[in-house]
C-alpha cells in the first residue's frame, strides 16, 4: 500500500512538471510578441526574431524540468526504498524496526539505532540486502540498549 502510494504522488509530481513545462513553453512564445496584441510575424524577413528566442527558452526550461524530474524521481525512488525495508522489518518477528533507523541515498542504505542482539541486526541486514533496488547496505547497528 506505501508503495503504491509512493508510485501516485511520483506520477503526480512527473504530471504537474509536465504541465508546467508545456505552460512555460507557451507562456513564453505569448510573451514574445510585439506588446501590440498582434503575435509575432514567423517567416517573414524584417520581422521579429523572438519566435527563435522563445523556442530556445523553451528547450532551456524544458531541459531543466527533465533534470528536476530525474532529481523528484531518484527521491522518491530512495524513499520508497527505505519504505519497503522499514515495512520488511516491520512484519518480521525477530526485527524491532521501531528501534532502527533505515535511510537511503543513490540506492545505498544505511541502517542505524540499537538492537538487541547479534541475530536481530543480523536479520535487519538481510531484509535490506534482499530489497529490490538496494546496491550496498551501511550496517551503523549498534547491540544493546
Amino acid at each position: 500500500m506505501l508503495s503504491s502510494l509512493f508510485r501516485v504522488v511520483f506520477m503526480l509530481v512527473i504530471v504537474v512538471a509536465v504541465v508546467v513545462g508545456i505552460g512555460a513553453f507557451f507562456l513564453g512564445q505569448r510573451s514574445s510578441g510585439d506588446r501590440t496584441g498582434e503575435p509575432p510575424a514567423v517567416g517573414t524577413s524584417g520581422g521579429d526574431s523572438s519566435a527563435p528566442t522563445a523556442r530556445e527558452r523553451g528547450a532551456e526550461i524544458g531541459g531543466r524540468l527533465g533534470e528536476a524530474a530525474g532529481q523528484v524521481g531518484e527521491v522518491f525512488s530512495d524513499a520508497t526504498l527505505s519504505a519497503k525495508i522499514k515495512s520488511k522489518m516491520a512484519l518480521d518477528d525477530l526485527v524491532k524496526a521501531r528501534d532502527i533507523n533505515v535511510s537511503t541515498k543513490d540506492h545505498v542504505v544505511t541502517l542505524s539505532g540499537n538492537v538487541a542482539s547479534a541475530p536481530e541486526r543480523d536479520r535487519a541486514v538481510q531484509l535490506a540486502r534482499e530489497t529490490d533496488g538496494v546496491k550496498s547496505v551501511n550496517d551503523k547497528l549498534r547491540i544493546g540498549k
